[in-house]
């Protein structure tokens, strides 16, 4: 038998056809809804029996704007496309009098059941209910935590991080390690959900993409006077979240209202009640005259929302900024002043000729243990001009431990978003949201110049700057058919640079081949004393090994998505399709080597018969 290609092709749209028919048929009323909730119910009189043609009026409690609808021959009614918040809902029909719930709340993808009872009785009278219990959820089967903007701000997180907030829902658990606050200032906690990859957790910010394609992280952390819900789910989300593989984070952002409404916080720590080391702070420093480096925290911030155009027009906007100082200190070896010429007799170990014999068994000891001075290395000299002298008398006479390092890192940011809603008119509403995140991190180094272990969380610069954009709108077409289309960007940038990020240490000391240019590979070379397992190593220089510096780092990625859906209610059922468009432009060029090179310094080069 021969099949022709329109024969085929007809025969797999039939296919495709049924599968749809049978998915909405099977699933009445089911709405993924990134960006908003719906309401719905069925209205009947107070014998039971359905009620078509009743008038349903859906009324935002914050910015009075109304939705209308009307039940179909089952009496089912549905407005979807709704704002999270707080909504009256009327029913009214001739000969029946007025159904008024004056405080339904609707939650971001999440469909709130309303049936309601007409009592006979004139339109002008009216039967008020102040509250209402939901009805057993139908609709759908997913498994999910609902945070409101008065849980968020109401929860003890001292640090005000969002994404803390998912480990309050079952099934969560924190990973064991974490991305460096270098390339992750934000603060993304990298969560687990029911044992899946922490990268599977997809984030939605107002219905648009949040997640980054390489860490696998968010990539605007809303500050928590921006959140006006956010729902997360971790078992049976709906197709709409099919690129997640784990859970989904859905963050819808505060819109304005009728009414001016704003906040203000602050919240101040420091170091006038910390218990220093008595190890690396016995003693005060001599510029400052403190023993506990500067440590500070400073966060504040706060929002601002109103009508531009009452009823019609609306804009929200908030800012939160952290001054941050953490002060750190270290107990370090560094070569002494005798060292430094040669002598090495105070080290208690024997140092041989490496000239006087091919194989260590054959090779001479330097006597005292003192190498003479033409024998040094010009390009050593010079590299450990670097490298600060000892400060502290000691121990192994004044070999090991005699030096102690001590400063402050600061981390500064400043975020904020704004947003805009405008009700066109009833059958046309438009949104649109920008933030903003800009973080500046700068972390001594042990040795200054010489750059050095890291004395808190990073030897070295990190500047990274965060943006999103949504824009939206939702648009009723005849009486039973919706759409909705959205447009998101965001824009993840990182630069994470080495303490001497420009400078040329390594050529200016005579060493050719290392510092090629004044970009990727400037600064001083990762450098490494001494074995693992010696006490007296010492670490200088820059590098992941040496201060946690994966640097220099580059990392620029911009991702533009572009959603559509299309609801149409057919009878007691629904049908909707969408489509999810995306382009991203991903670049990320670690260092987890310095690229100036990392050098190790053996004492295999002087050992002898004795070793």
């Amino acid at each position: 038998m021969v099949y022709s290609p329109v024969l085929r092709f007809r025969r797999a749209a039939r296919t495709l056809f049924l599968v749809i028919a049978f998915s909405s048929l099977a699933s009445p009323a089911v709405y993924a809804q990134a960006v908003y909730g719906s309401i719905s119910g069925v209205i009947a009189d107070s014998q039971g029996a359905v009620m078509p043609g009743v008038t349903v009026t859906v009324t935002s409690v914050e910015r009075k704007t109304p939705d209308s609808v009307v039940t179909n021959q089952s009496g089912v009614y549905i407005k979807d496309r709704l704002v999270p918040g707080k909504y009256e809902v009327k029913a009214e029909l001739p000969g029946f009098k007025t159904a008024v719930f004056s405080d339904v709340n609707v939650s971001v993808d999440t469909q709130t059941q309303l049936n309601m009872k007409l009592d006979v009785g004139a339109v002008s009278e009216s039967v008020t209910v102040a509250g209402f219990s939901p009805v057993l959820k139908t609709d759908r089967a997913d498994v999910a935590t609902t945070f409101d903007s008065n849980q968020i701000n109401d929860l003890p997180v001292l640090d005000r991080n969002f994404t803390k907030l998912i480990l309050l829902t079952p099934g969560t658990q924190q990973l064991g390690w974490q991305h460096a606050a270098s390339e992750n200032p934000q603060g993304s906690t990298q969560t687990m959900v029911n044992g899946q990859h922490f990268s599977g957790t997809g984030y939605q910010l107002d219905g648009t993409e949040n997640r980054d394609p390489i860490l696998g992280i968010i990539v605007i952390n809303p500050n928590f006077d921006a959140i006006q819900e956010t729902k997360i789910t971790s078992q049976n989300y709906d197709a709409e979240f099919g690129q997640a593989t784990a859970g989904v984070v859905s963050v819808q952002t505060k819109s304005g209202s009728n009414v001016l409404h704003g906040s203000a916080y602050e919240f101040h720590l420091d170091d006038r009640l910390q218990e220093r080391n008595p190890f690396t702070q016995a003693q005060a420093d001599p510029l400052t005259g403190k023993y506990i480096p500067d440590t500070s925290r400073n966060q504040f911030g706060g929002s601002l929302g109103g009508p531009i155009q009452k009823d019609k027009l609306f804009i929200f906007g908030d800012y939160q900024g952290l001054r941050s100082q953490v002060g750190g200190s270290k107990l370090l070896t560094v070569p002494t002043a005798a060292a430094r010429n040669g002598d090495l007799s105070a080290y208690g170990v024997n140092i041989y000729d490496p000239l006087s014999g091919a194989a260590p068994a054959l090779r001479a000891q330097f006597p005292g243990n003192v190498i003479p001075s033409g024998r040094l290395s010009p390009q050593a000299l010079a590299v450990l001009k670097l490298i600060p002298s000892p400060n502290r008398p000691g121990d192994s006479n004044g070999t090991l431990n005699n030096y102690v390092a001590s400063g402050s890192e600061t981390f500064n940011d400043d975020t904020f978003d704004v947003r805009l809603d405008n009700r066109v008119n009833d059958r046309l509403n438009l949104f649109g949201r920008y933030s903003f995140a800009n973080f500046d991190r700068d972390g001594p180094t042990a040795f200054g110049q010489g750059g050095g272990p890291e004395l808190v969380s990073l030897g070295g610069a990190s500047k990274v700057k965060n943006q999103s954009l949504a824009l939206g709108f939702d648009r009723t077409i005849g009486s039973n058919m919706t759409a909705d289309v959205r447009f998101g960007w965001f824009k993840y940038k990182v630069d994470v640079l080495p303490f001497d990020f420009g400078t040329a240490p390594a050529t200016d000391a005579g060493i050719p081949g290392l510092n090629l240019d004044t970009g990727f590979t400037s600064g001083l070379f990762g450098g490494f004393v001494g074995e693992d397992s010696d006490s007296r190593r010492i670490r200088f220089g820059s590098g992941l090994g040496v201060n946690r510096c994966n640097c220099p780092l580059n990392e620029d990625e911009k991702q533009w998505q572009i959603v559509g859906n299309v609801t149409r209610l057919v009878q007691d059922h629904t049908v909707k399709f969408g489509a999810d468009i995306r382009r991203a432009n991903n670049l990320r060029v670690p260092s987890d080597q310095h690229r100036s090179g990392e050098l190790s310094f053996s004492g295999n080069r002087t050992i002898g018969p004795t070793g």
